[in-house]
């Protein structure tokens, strides 16, 4: 199964951009800051990753408020250049 659920903040957005099937798009860089246990031992965590959003959620995610920490899910895909990943965004929690 390929499920991430994420509280993150949007960082950066372009600009709506839309399909070839007509679908409205969004292109976004999230950043996300907790602390989690590993080993029995805390560890600070801080990452950014890109993410993307298809349809009408993107209207949706487009009026989020930069900086501001969300809970998205979706699922991991690489990116077209196959390099790193990307998150298909598909709920706004």
């Amino acid at each position: 199964m390929n499920r991430m659920v994420l509280q993150a903040a949007v960082i950066e957005r372009g600009a709506m951009r839309y399909t070839p099937a007509g679908l409205p798009a969004l292109d976004l860089r999230l950043e996300h800051e907790s602390t989690v246990t590993e080993a029995g031992h805390p560890r600070k965590l801080r990452l950014e990753l890109k993410a993307v959003v298809i349809g009408p959620l993107a209207q949706r995610v487009n009026q989020v408020e930069l900086g501001v920490p969300q809970q998205f899910a979706g699922f991991l895909a690489s990116q077209r250049n196959g390099r790193g990943v990307v998150l298909h965004i598909t709920e706004l929690l």
